[in-house]
């Protein structure tokens, strides 16, 4: 016989999937943020090989545009993050573990976000490059799957299958 998971234990499983989400969403934003800019890197070495002057005057650009650059930074991330959100959803509902879906889920958010505004990329001279962007996407969903994505499903627990596992309870 196969004991069935109390309530107590799902309930747990539940509260704890609010906890790793979230987590493995900031982890993987952070990871995406960072294989941006190593991968923009000759830009940032040209500005800090720059005379004095124009870093100046960069700065001052950026001191005045700055706003600017975080709405359309913002639109871009949400672009991004909801075509994600709905992969992680998807496999929270279905149980899926796979770190091939969890990687293809970022990759293809990260695709879908830069063709949704690759007009306004463009316009901005912003996040210009798509195979950053998609290898960004890539390298996130599969940090998502290191912090979250291998315990997919609430109701579903990770590790051995119970039902292989003799019966423990005492006759």
């Amino acid at each position: 016989m196969t004991e069935s998971p109390s309530d107590v234990d799902v309930l747990i499983r539940l509260l704890l999937r609010f906890i790793l989400v979230p987590l493995g969403g900031a982890v993987a934003l952070a990871v995406a943020a960072t294989v941006i800019v190593i991968g923009h890197h000759d830009a940032i070495a040209t500005l800090l090989q720059a005379p004095p002057e124009a870093q100046a005057d960069w700065l001052l650009n950026l001191a005045v545009f700055g706003p600017l650059l975080a709405v359309l930074l913002s639109i871009l991330a949400f672009h991004v993050l909801v075509p994600a959100a709905i992969g992680v959803v998807i496999s929270e509902v279905l149980a899926v573990r796979s770190w091939i879906y969890h990687g293809a889920n970022g990759a293809l958010a990260a695709a879908v976000g830069w063709g949704l505004t690759r007009d306004l990329a463009e316009e901005y001279r912003i996040l210009t490059e798509p195979k950053i962007l998609i290898a960004a996407g890539l390298i996130a969903g599969l940090a998502y799957w290191a912090v979250a994505g291998w315990t997919a499903g609430f109701w579903k627990p990770a590790g051995r299958n119970r039902a292989l596992l003799p019966d423990a309870r005492v006759r």
